[in-house]
């Protein structure tokens, strides 16, 4: 059985620990691969190598700094299919949906390029006589990523390639569900020739997630998961007095309007509820049809589920793999029972799919669920599946309400022709990220990411301008010259500008 490692100071590690996690193949069921689980003495080595490697990478250049960013850029972009098919093995999801998810990090390395211009400080001659002032920002120390299984390629690369391109060391903490593409960009950022101890990895459970948390020499965490967990990863970070941003979950609804075209509503939520099999956190799980928008558009919708091509995410023919483990394919066979159970109507049931050739894989086909109550768990619970429930409100003002009254705030969308509904939609929606005829409005890398309410802990969104901000911190500058001649103005008054 292979056995997937750390990566600490530059190279593998197995590290002191005994324990290991299974790394199943979702397509088949099968058991793939072993991933250590480090021990708190695993982390204190990673984070002692990376706050060693912080004392001089902290004061590399610019340009040092840039040129490794480019040269890891072109790594990974010539890696992209490899990359993706590892994600494909141990996610599910299929190849070319984890080959958007490299392309998606990608940009992030990309913005992080541009680090000199985004790192610029202020400047501001003569503010007294003799006086300037000028700013600028310095990096952290060693940073923390403690990222999800759903996107074990996007999500850590919106993280660290800001953070090491700001002067940080860092230390990711993949999902022990999938973590063999950790290993693979660790040893692209070693042949683009960061240093060693720049960035490490450590595999493992909550044991290596309070590590990370209580060590004292850790200056940030960011978090990407549910919201439970991020919720305890907010409030342990920051009472240890750490830098935190933690987003959570997701309920995000698409709310349908009688004059939107209804084939581009329906082919749009269907991609959207559907692909990844829905283990997205920016997934519609559901759509709220508005007025006499409801029938028609849950007809189109169960036409389009029924026909996805479901199979394993190698299979270039398929349109969606299995969801990661039996454990997630348990809970979301159950929720879609609870639903049925509660009073709404499964329009499409994705329950007993059966793949030829792969029936021992972990496959929950494409589910519709009709005539969803707010009260309902399967509307209440974040599923984390391929089910999209379909709630009717009367009026727009009603359906911007109801997403208001959920205590979710991470990704809404609005499909309709009229710009008037959807200017105040946007304006009157309480969520972070908004869609107008777009589903999934994940923003490119030079804006932020991030949700409100229970979306997200912490004040700062992930990558783009607060992704900078997040990773450093300023420092203000006040600078006189005197020539030596003249006598001294110090006064015992508070200074004041002349």
């Amino acid at each position: 059985m292979r056995t997937i490692t750390h990566w600490i100071g530059g190279k593998s590690a197995p590290g002191s620990s005994t324990r290991t996690a299974p790394v199943w193949n979702p397509a088949t069921g099968e058991q793939q691969a072993e991933v250590a689980l480090a021990s708190t003495t695993d982390v204190d080595t990673a984070v002692r190598a990376a706050a060693a490697a912080f004392e001089t990478w902290s004061q590399s250049s610019l340009s040092q700094r840039t040129k490794i960013l480019f040269n890891f850029r072109e790594l990974v972009n010539a890696r992209t299919q490899e990359l993706a098919e590892i994600v494909s093995d141990e996610h599910g999801k299929v190849v070319s949906d984890a080959r958007g998810e490299v392309q998606r990090g990608l940009e992030v390395v990309e913005f992080a390029c541009g680090i000199p211009t985004l790192l610029k400080g202020d400047f501001s001659d003569q503010v007294s006589t003799g006086v300037d002032v000028y700013s600028f920002r310095e990096p952290l120390g060693v940073c923390a990523g403690i990222t999800p299984f759903n996107f074990p390629v996007m999500v850590p690369m919106w993280m660290f390639p800001v953070a090491i391109a700001c002067g940080n060391t860092f230390v990711l903490k993949p999902s022990e569900r999938d973590p063999s593409a950790a290993q693979l960009i660790a040893e692209l950022w070693a042949e683009a020739g960061l240093p060693d101890g720049v960035f490490n990895v450590v595999h493992g459970d909550k044991e290596a997630v309070d590590a990370l948390l209580d060590h004292a020499d850790v200056a940030a965490v960011s978090f990407v998961g549910s919201t439970p967990i991020a919720r305890y990863i907010h409030e342990r970070g920051t009472a240890n007095g750490k830098r935190v941003q933690a987003l959570g979950g997701a309920k995000n609804h698409a709310i349908v309007l009688p004059d939107a075209p209804l084939d581009h509503a329906a082919d749009h939520l269907v991609a959207a509820a559907f692909g990844s099999a829905g283990e997205r956190c920016m997934a519609i799980s559901a759509a709220v049809a508005v007025g006499g928008a409801a029938d028609e558009l849950v007809a189109a919708v169960s036409e389009k589920a029924r026909a996805v091509k479901v199979g394993p995410g190698r299979d270039p023919d398929s349109e969606m793999g299995p969801v990661v483990t039996a454990a997630a394919r348990e809970r979301i066979v159950g929720l879609i029972g609870s639903g049925e159970q509660q009073g709404a109507t499964l329009a499409v049931d994705g329950r007993g799919l059966s793949v030829p050739g792969y029936e021992d894989g972990f496959f929950v086909g494409p589910t519709v669920i009709d005539g969803v109550r707010t009260d309902m768990d399967v509307y209440r619970e974040e599923i984390f599946g391929p089910v999209l429930s379909v709630v009717r409100t009367d009026t727009v003002d009603d359906a911007i309400a109801l997403i208001n009254s959920n205590p979710y705030g991470n990704g809404t969308a609005i499909f309709t022709s009229s710009g008037e509904a959807a200017r105040r939609f946007q304006r009157g929606v309480n969520v972070g990220m908004i869609g107008i005829n777009v589903p999934i409005p994940v923003p490119m890398a030079y804006y932020s990411f991030g949700g409100w309410k229970d979306s997200l802990f912490g004040d700062k969104h992930i990558h783009g301008p607060e992704g900078v901000s997040f990773y450093t911190r300023a420092k203000v500058v006040t600078a006189r010259w005197p020539h030596v001649e003249h006598a001294s103005d110090a006064s015992y008054h508070f200074p004041t500008s002349q």
